[in-house]
Formats: structure tokens, C-alpha cells, sequence
């Protein structure tokens, strides 16, 4: 779909950005952008790694919350009489 952008496509939708967005703010842009791809990647490759080695960090036995305590009656409770 935009594998045929050609030098002239790429230099006006650089000028359309840098209109809309300012000089001051594109490095800015850049680096948030740069740290998403990053730490995407990042938590990419942990998880496949995590799936290959069968195990997970997390995966240290957790505890339910504590059971409820049995009904002292057979009949349930009524919360308006």
C-alpha cells in the first residue's frame, strides 16, 4: 500500500508534520516514539522467551483469597425482611 512513496511523497508528508507539530516538539516525538518501540520489543521478547522456557517469573504460587466460611444454615440470606 505505501511501498511506492516515492522522494516528493516523503519530503511533503515530512513539511505536513513539521507544520502540525512544530520544530521544538519533533525530537520529542522521536524519543517517546523510540522508547515505545523499545520497551515493545522488549516485553515481545521476554514473553517469548517466558513461552520457550515453559516458566515465568510470575509464576511463583499465588494465593487465592482465604475461602468463605460455610453457611450455618441451609437456607441463604435475606438481606431485606
Amino acid at each position: 500500500m505505501f511501498g511506492n512513496l516515492g522522494f516528493t511523497e516523503i519530503m511533503v508528508l515530512g513539511i505536513v508534520v513539521l507544520l502540525v507539530f512544530g520544530a521544538k516538539r519533533l525530537p520529542e516525538i522521536g524519543q517517546s516514539l523510540g522508547k515505545g518501540i523499545r520497551e515493545f520489543k522488549r516485553s515481545f521478547s521476554d514473553t517469548s522467551d517466558a513461552v520457550t522456557s515453559g516458566t515465568d517469573d510470575r509464576s511463583v504460587s499465588r494465593q487465592l483469597d482465604a475461602p468463605a466460611a460455610p453457611p450455618t444454615s441451609s437456607e441463604p440470606k435475606r438481606l431485606s425482611q
